[in-house]
């Protein structure tokens, strides 16, 4: 996968923020905090250029790419922080201004006929089949005309975190559906299972609110 373009977008936009979460968060002093990052941004590089380009049309390659993001910082932490704490770090790292607007747009959206549709077509994409680091989903509209779920039979995080040697601290990415939707404002996420705590799947339920 090449840096430049949206892997790129995505290191300008969140590097201050995972920045200033190394000390927010998890107390390392501000000279520190910028060597991390430094260290990050070329362990994030070389992360990327082991990957694949993703298909046109695969909506998955943010997810990827965001947590190649988070994997290069941990790997270049002088402490690897446990599941808690990270997940508190990427929370944080990731809820800025400009996430949480983005958030808002999305959940105004979230059940458009437009929205919907997007999903089955990622449903019936099955990316996961040509390319282990994207995802397969099946989707389903509740009876009641109250929501959807999507539920993941694949997962390319999984897939990542077991290669960098992290796995244990995949949960702390999963949390971050619940910090998402919350933003949103429209939906209530619901789930019960996820395939990084040993999940026949993962059910990401959105119930109106």
């Amino acid at each position: 996968m090449k840096y430049m373009g949206m892997p790129w977008g995505m290191w300008t936009l969140f590097a201050g923020s995972f920045q200033a979460q190394l000390t927010d968060v998890l107390g390392y002093n501000e000279q520190t905090a910028k060597a991390i990052t430094r260290r990050a941004k070329a362990k994030y590089k070389e992360i990327l250029s082991r990957l694949p380009e993703f298909e046109k049309g695969d909506r998955f390659k943010i997810n990827l790419v965001g947590c190649a993001m988070l994997g290069a910082f941990v790997l270049t932490m002088p402490e690897r922080p446990n599941v808690d704490r990270l997940t508190e770090y990427y929370a944080k790292a990731m809820m800025t201004k400009p996430m949480r607007w983005f958030c808002r747009k999305s959940g105004e959206k979230k059940f458009t006929p437009q929205s919907v549709a997007g999903l089955q077509a990622a449903a019936a994409l099955k990316a996961a089949d040509r390319n282990p680091y994207s995802w397969n989903m099946d989707f389903y509209e509740y009876p009641d005309g109250s929501g959807y779920e999507a539920r993941f039979t694949k997962c390319g995080i999984c897939v990542l975190m077991r290669e960098l040697g992290l796995y244990d601290l995949t949960p702390a990415l999963c949390r971050l559906d619940y910090t998402m939707s919350e933003a949103g404002g429209t939906a209530d996420f619901t789930r019960q299972y996820t395939l990084a705590t040993g999940g026949p799947y993962c059910d990401c339920g959105y119930k109106k609110k």
